[in-house]
């Protein structure tokens, strides 16, 4: 069950009305190297410890060794687990994925754009300008009367 929306009715009609937004859909499709996102292991390198004694962990032993072509170093611990320690500067074993955020301004209110007009900025900073340039025209009105 939706909880209802309460609004304060606007003074103005809807022409007279721009909405600044920022969404980030889901993220279903874009792929991203761990360099792109600035992933923490990319940039410090990490550690994998693996439990030998079962069969999931000689199975990832195995990948880590035989098919990841990635730099490591192994030991073992007291307790009998496998350590590999990888370097920075080498892909992670995540699959990072993105969500492209997107900035747009258009015309209108909650109640819809009666013009279909929109913008979409590129660049976070262009949004930014254009939503601070936006507050200080309101400000100008607004001494103005």
């Amino acid at each position: 069950m939706q909880r209802p929306v309460t609004r304060i009715e606007p003074a103005l009609p809807v022409g007279a009305y721009q909405t600044f937004q920022i969404t980030s859909p889901r993220d279903t499709s874009v792929l991203a190297a761990c360099e792109q996102v600035g992933c923490p292991q990319w940039r410090h390198g990490w550690i994998s410890l693996i439990d030998e004694s079962t069969q999931l962990g000689r199975d990832q032993a195995a990948y880590i060794r035989t098919q990841s072509r990635r730099t490591f170093r192994e030991q073992r611990t007291a307790d009998g687990l496998t350590v590999f320690r990888f370097e920075s500067g080498q892909r992670c074993f995540a699959e990072h994925q993105t969500r492209p955020e997107i900035y747009l301004v258009r015309d209108g209110d909650w109640r819809g754009n009666p013009t279909g007009r929109q913008r979409k900025h590129i660049r976070p900073a262009d949004w930014v300008e254009d939503f601070g340039e936006n507050q200080l025209r309101l400000l100008d009105q607004q001494e103005k009367g």
